[in-house]
């Protein structure tokens, strides 16, 4: 009854004309199962986009766009990565096309947007990019299936701590998810006895590295951490080779956007040797993986599945569980209900939606950049088995 109000509000307030949507507890099982989704397909972030909608299509490639007696219907919208275009889009894919769930999201400002429109209309919405871990407390229709910047970014933390880098310097970038991931590293990083020099805040767009390397340089840490956004990361890599880092014994380690499968091979061989942590690697030693990867590339053959495609997969594949789980039935919140504690193999290895978070519970592989044939790769070596939203492992 909610989404019924919410809906004609809105109308009104659009001022466009009536346009005969249902109530959910209406609508009959045999309708599509409708998911609008909502990613950045130009601007600055178009790759999260194209990644997403990818690894989307790769999993109905691989299990059909009918589940439960439902035919699924992907709607695609771009909304450039500006937030006040997310909303619009949002609104206007409940009000005019009737869609069952939202999804895709590819920033956290995008997502905090969003998630009232989810609530007032009681639709649910997967998000399948934004990482900034509070997110989910926006919305009690919200679930997550990428990962946070806490889950990420503490096996790194604990790793640095456990391979005598005493000595670190931060660089983030001046946003929430930046705070969040520097956060995060040295609460690890400080309880293990290691020491910070410097915490460095670039700008979250178009960034110019170099003076602030050169500042790295002059302090001589250990290590350098850096989170950064997918796709500043080989910018960032080159000007890190450029002014000599490694030779001055400074070891880049980071959250794995930083080494992004998708452009890891603009980087180049600074690249090599760069230690991070993730919930996915292209080079992830699986069946199900290779499977993922050969038809990937169907959808979108001009890059690499990165962690962006296997939240894409991954979304689907949470929706079509929970339809399963409900004989396709469920809607609104009984369909988040359905989705929390579903447990499924992913290309990235076992996933668990908990309950509790709204967000997987997942291995963190520790990964290093080496050459495999003529690409560069993020190679794992270790992994963090279980490990929840806040970085705890289960």
């Amino acid at each position: 009854m909610k989404k019924r109000f919410f809906l004609r509000t809105l109308v009104g307030a659009m001022a466009v004309a009536a346009i005969g949507f249902q109530a959910p507890q209406v609508r009959a099982a045999e309708e599509p199962f409708k998911v609008g989704l909502i990613v950045p397909m130009t601007g600055a972030f178009a790759s999260t986009g194209r990644q997403v909608y990818a690894g989307a299509q790769a999993y109905m490639e691989h299990h059909g766009d009918t589940v439960a007696g439902r035919k699924v219907e992907i709607i695609l919208k771009d909304d450039g990565g500006v937030a006040a275009n997310s909303r619009k889009l949002a609104q206007e894919l409940i009000v005019n096309d009737d869609v069952d769930v939202i999804a895709g999201f590819g920033l956290t400002p995008i997502a905090l947007a969003v998630a009232p429109v989810a609530t007032e209309s009681e639709t649910p919405m997967v998000i399948m990019a934004a990482q900034t871990q509070t997110v989910t407390n926006a919305s009690p229709f919200i679930t997550r299936t990428s990962g946070t910047i806490k889950q990420v970014t503490s096996g790194i933390a604990q790793w640095a701590v456990e391979n005598d880098i005493k000595t670190a310097v931060t660089l983030v970038p001046d946003y929430a998810p930046g705070y969040e991931s520097e956060e995060s590293f040295k609460k690890y990083f400080l309880e293990g006895g290691g020491k910070i020099l410097e915490e460095i805040r670039v700008p979250m767009r178009n960034p110019d590295f170099a003076p602030f390397l050169q500042r790295v340089r002059d302090l001589k840490p250990d290590a350098l951490f850096v989170m950064l956004p997918a796709g500043p990361g080989a910018a960032l890599m080159k000007q890190y080779g450029q002014r000599g880092l490694a030779e001055a014994g400074i070891k880049l380690i980071g959250h794995g956007a930083i080494t992004d499968d998708d452009n890891l091979n603009e980087g180049g061989a600074a690249a090599l040797g760069a230690i991070t942590s993730d919930y996915y690697s292209n080079h992830h030693d699986s069946e199900l993986n290779r499977k993922f990867k050969e038809t990937y590339k169907k959808f979108d053959p001009t890059s690499r599945a990165n962690f962006f495609g296997v939240a894409g997969y991954d979304g689907m594949q949470l929706i079509y569980e929970a339809l399963k789980k409900s004989d396709g039935k469920a809607e609104g919140m009984a369909l988040v209900d359905a989705m929390k504690g579903l447990s499924f193999e992913s290309p990235r290895g076992p996933v668990t939606l908990d309950p509790e978070y709204r967000d997987f519970i997942q291995n963190i592989y520790m990964r290093e950049v080496k050459k495999v044939g003529d690409e560069y790769h993020n190679v794992e070596f270790d992994v963090v088995e279980n490990v929840n939203a806040v970085g705890e492992a289960k």
